[in-house]
């Protein structure tokens, strides 16, 4: 498993990721479903949880043991072998968020 980020930024991350995935909003789902394409058919996915850092949280990346029902979400995350980047920072998606919000 890849150790190449910070715990406190890794922590930041699946925060976001579990936000997006309680309170749905239709442009993070549109990413989602866009990361989920590539990583479907990635050779680190892993549909049974043997590699995931949180047990019971498949399906999970075998590179970096996030689920990726939460890692899709992050949108201020990147993909840790380059199948896809981040979208905009934590501090623009907050911001995005916010806006959002206000307008509903």
């Amino acid at each position: 498993m890849k150790k190449s980020k910070s715990i406190f930024r890794t922590g930041l991350e699946i925060l976001e990721g579990i936000k997006n995935n309680i309170f749905k909003k239709e442009h993070v789902e549109e990413e989602a479903a866009l990361r989920w394409k590539e990583c479907s058919k990635c050779e680190y996915l892993d549909v049974e949880g043997n590699d995931c850092a949180v047990p019971g949280t498949q399906p999970c990346c075998s590179n970096c043991g996030c689920s990726l029902g939460l890692k899709l979400r992050s949108l201020s995350t990147e993909c840790p072998i380059g199948k896809w980047d981040a979208v905009m920072s934590e501090k623009e998606e907050d911001a995005l968020n916010n806006k959002l919000e206000k307008e509903n």
